[in-house]
C-alpha cells in the first residue's frame, strides 16, 4: 500500500538542520516517509540558502513554487500527491485551499511545529509585564489563523502534550485531528556515551539557538544583564560561549571577553560544541513546543539549567537533566552547582539519556504515525465529515482566500 504513496512537502523555509530544531524536524520527517517507500517532494517558494540540507543526497525531489500564482495549480495537479505535509500554519494559509481544490483525496497534514499563538500570546504578556493566562489566547489574531489552519486540515501534528491540552480543552479542537509526534531520535550507543567527554575534560556554560527566533534573543539579553553577572560573582574566571545561526549587529556588539561572555556566531559543528561544553544555560521566558537546543544538551550527555517554559512537555514525570529555575538567583545558584558538583553533574547527565529513551526514539512513533496516516486515508471521507467546523471553514476559505489570493496575482500582472 506504501510502495505508490507520494508525499509533497510545502515547505516554510528550506530546512537547515544545522541551523535550527525546525530544520532538524523537518529532516526527521522527510527520513521516516523515505524510509518506508515514499517518493517524496519537497517545493518551497522560500531562496536557498548556504546552510541548507541537500535534499537530492537524501533522495527528495525539490521544486520551487511561487506565491500567488495559479502556476501552482498546475504543478500539483500533475504531480497529484496522495499525501500534502504543510511546513507551519502560513503554507497551509497559502496553499491549502489549491491543495483542495486541485487534489481534493490528498490527505493534508499539518506540521505545526510549535504553536505560533502561544508563543506570541507569551511574548506580548512578557513585553507587557504580566502573567501569561489562557484569555490571552483567545484574543490573539494569529490565533484565529492557526486554528482555523488545523481545522481545515486532516491531521495536524503536534510536538507538545501541553499544547496538544490547550487545544482541546481552549479552543475546543476535536482530538482526532490532532496527532503527537515529539522530535524523532535515533538512540544513544553505548559506545558514543563511553567516548564523550568526562566531567574534568569539559569547560565552560554554552549557550545556543537561532538568534531569528525571539525567546532565544531574549534569553541572551536576560543572561547579559542579569543571569551572568550573578554566575561570575560565584565563578569570577567562569566563561559563557554563545552561539547561534543568524547573529545581528545587535547580538555582537554584546561580546564582552573581558566578563567572560563570548558572541561566538554560528556553531560548524553545534554537537561538539554542546559535548565539549560542561553546562547549557537556557533561560527562556517565553516560547512554545520542544526546545531542541535541550534535546541537543541531552543528546550530547550536557546537563542544563532552564525554566518552566523552556522545560515545558519535555520530561513528562521523569527528573529534568539539570534544574528547572524561573528565579534569577535560584538560577544562577544553580548552575553554579551544577557546573561545580560532578555527583549532580553526572546524575544530571544519566537523567538526559532516560528521557531521550524513554520519550523521543523514532522507534516509540514512527510506525505508529504511518499507520495513523494510512489508516485515515482509507476512511478519508468519514473522516472529513466528522470534522464539519473544518469542512464548512474550508468552504468558505475557498470562496474568500481563493479570490484574495486570485486579485494579487491579477495585480501582479
Amino acid at each position: 500500500m506504501t510502495v505508490n504513496q507520494h508525499v509533497l512537502i510545502l515547505g516554510f523555509v528550506c530546512p537547515e538542520p544545522n541551523s535550527s530544531a525546525a530544520g532538524g524536524r523537518m529532516v526527521q520527517l522527510i527520513s521516516i516517509f523515505k524510509e518506508r517507500g515514499f517518493e517524496v517532494t519537497f517545493a518551497s517558494s522560500a531562496s536557498d540558502s548556504d546552510y541548507m540540507i541537500d535534499l537530492e543526497a537524501l533522495g527528495v525531489s525539490k521544486r520551487s513554487i511561487a506565491l500567488n500564482c495559479s502556476s501552482f495549480d498546475v504543478f500539483v495537479k500533475e504531480l497529484n500527491p496522495t499525501i500534502v505535509l504543510f511546513d507551519r500554519f502560513m503554507m497551509e494559509e497559502q496553499f491549502g485551499w489549491r491543495v483542495a481544490e486541485n487534489c481534493p483525496d490528498a490527505i493534508r497534514v499539518l506540521d505545526t511545529e510549535d504553536l505560533h499563538c502561544l508563543r506570541m500570546a507569551r511574548q506580548k504578556a512578557f513585553n507587557e509585564n504580566r502573567s501569561f493566562s489562557t484569555y490571552d489566547l483567545l484574543v490573539e489574531d494569529v490565533a484565529k489563523r492557526e486554528i482555523a489552519s488545523i481545522l481545515r486540515c486532516d491531521i495536524s501534528l503536534m510536538i507538545a502534550e501541553y499544547e496538544m491540552e490547550l487545544l482541546i480543552s481552549v479552543f475546543k479542537i476535536d482530538s482526532n485531528v490532532l496527532y503527537y509526534l515529539p522530535l524523532l531520535l535515533e538512540p544513544i550507543q553505548d559506545s558514543t556515551i563511553q567516548n564523550l567527554p568526562l566531567f574534568e575534560e569539559r569547560k565552560n556554560f554554552v549557550f545556543i539557538g537561532n538568534f531569528l527566533h525571539e525567546p532565544n534573543w531574549n534569553a541572551v539579553q536576560y543572561l547579559k544583564e542579569t543571569i551572568w553577572p550573578l554566575i561570575r560573582k560565584q565563578l569570577p574566571e567562569a566563561i559563557l560561549q554563545i552561539y547561534g545561526a543568524y547573529p545581528s549587529q545587535k547580538v555582537l556588539q554584546l561580546h564582552k571577553p573581558s566578563e567572560g561572555f563570548y558572541i561566538m556566531g554560528r556553531a560548524n559543528e553545534a554537537q561538539e560544541v554542546v559535548r565539549n561544553a560542561r553546562v547549557v544555560l537556557a533561560p527562556l521566558r517565553f516560547g512554545a513546543g520542544i526546545k531542541g537546543k535541550l534535546v541537543e544538551a541531552m543528546q550530547c550527555g550536557t546537563p542544563s539549567v532552564t525554566t518552566t517554559i523552556g522545560a515545558e512537555s519535555m520530561c513528562g514525570d521523569l527528573p529534568w537533566n539539570g534544574f528547572i529555575a524561573d528565579d534569577a538567583q535560584v538560577f544562577a545558584d544553580k548552575s553554579v552547582e551544577l557546573y561545580q558538583d560532578k555527583t549532580f553533574w553526572l546524575k544530571a547527565q544519566e537523567s538526559g539519556f532516560k528521557i531521550i529513551e524513554r520519550r523521543y526514539l523514532q522507534s516509540l512513533f514512527a510506525d505508529n504515525f504511518v499507520k495513523h496516516i494510512l489508516e485515515t486515508q482509507t476512511y478519508l471521507k468519514e473522516h472529513r465529515l466528522n470534522n464539519f467546523l473544518g469542512t464548512l471553514l474550508q468552504h468558505h476559505t475557498l470562496t474568500s482566500t481563493k479570490y484574495m489570493s486570485r486579485w494579487i496575482e491579477e495585480k501582479n500582472k
